[in-house]
C-alpha cells in the first residue's frame, strides 16, 4: 500500500469521527433547548370549571362603574328618605291634629241654659217624704246640667245641701227629649230634723244666672234636714238617698 492511500483512508476516517462528533453535539444543544423550554414553559391550565368563573379583579372600568353605581343608587336613595321625612308629612300631621282639635271642641256640649231644660216636680210613694225632679231636653243640642239642682224652697234664705253619697261619675247631660232625674227629701221619717214647714214654690238657678221655676205639687213640706241628691241618668239612683 502507498503512502497516499494511507493517509486517504486516515482523511476520511478523521472526517467520519468528526461528524459524528458534530452530530453528538447538535443533539445534546437540542435536548438541552427543549428542556429550557419545557422548564420555561407556563404551568398546566386551571380545570375547565375554574376557568368558567369570570375573573375576581375585573378590569378597572368594570371595578369604577360597579362603585359608582352604588354610590349613586345609595344617594339617591338618602335623598328620597330625606324628602319624604322633612317635606309636607309634618305639616300635614300638626293641620290633621288641629283640625282634629277644632272638631272635638265643636262636639263638647255647653252648659244649660233654663231655656234649654223643663224642670217638673212629682212626689212619690216610695221613698216617703221625697220628690222627684225631672229635667228634659227642650233646646235643638246636648247641653250639660249643673251637678245637682240648687233648688230654693220657698222663702228659704239658704239652699240645701247635696247628698255627697249620690255623686255619679260624670255630669249628666240632656238632649232633645232626654230627661234626667234627682231626688229631693223633703223631711225625715223620725222627725229628727224639726217642725215641718209648708211650701208652695221652687227655683233653681243656672250657672249663667238664669232661673227655672218648678210648679210644686199641693202639701209639700220640708224641715232643716232637707237635701238633694246629684243629677241622675235614672230614677232609681234618684231615689235612693
Amino acid at each position: 500500500m502507498s503512502v497516499r492511500t494511507t493517509r486517504t483512508r486516515l482523511f476520511a476516517a478523521t472526517t467520519v469521527a468528526l461528524a459524528a462528533l458534530a452530530l453528538t453535539a447538535c443533539e445534546g444543544d437540542e435536548g438541552t433547548d427543549t428542556g429550557a423550554a419545557a422548564s420555561s414553559a407556563p404551568a398546566s391550565s386551571a380545570p375547565a370549571g375554574e376557568q368558567a368563573k369570570p375573573s375576581t379583579g375585573g378590569s378597572d372600568s368594570d371595578g369604577d362603574k360597579g362603585t359608582d353605581g352604588a354610590n349613586g343608587s345609595t344617594g339617591s336613595t338618602g335623598s328620597t328618605g330625606s324628602d319624604k321625612s322633612g317635606g309636607g308629612s309634618p305639616d300635614s300631621g300638626s293641620d290633621a291634629g288641629s283640625n282634629t282639635g277644632d272638631q272635638d271642641d265643636a262636639e263638647v256640649p255647653g252648659k244649660c241654659s233654663a231655656s234649654d231644660v223643663k224642670i217638673t216636680a212629682t212626689k212619690v210613694s216610695r221613698p216617703i217624704n221625697h220628690l222627684l225632679l225631672t229635667a228634659t231636653g227642650t233646646g235643638s243640642k246636648t247641653c250639660m246640667l249643673p251637678p245637682y239642682p240648687v233648688a230654693r224652697f220657698g222663702e228659704a234664705q239658704s239652699v240645701p245641701p247635696v247628698i255627697e253619697e249620690s255623686q255619679p261619675h260624670s255630669v249628666a247631660g240632656v238632649g232633645p227629649g232626654e230627661t234626667a232625674y234627682a231626688g229631693v227629701r223633703l223631711t225625715m221619717a223620725d222627725g229628727s230634723g224639726g217642725e215641718p214647714i209648708s211650701v208652695d214654690t221652687l227655683t233653681i238657678p243656672f250657672d249663667d244666672d238664669s232661673i227655672v221655676k218648678v210648679a210644686l205639687p199641693s202639701g209639700v213640706k220640708v224641715d232643716s234636714k232637707l237635701a238633694v241628691t246629684y243629677w241622675q241618668t235614672g230614677i232609681d239612683h234618684a231615689l235612693q238617698y
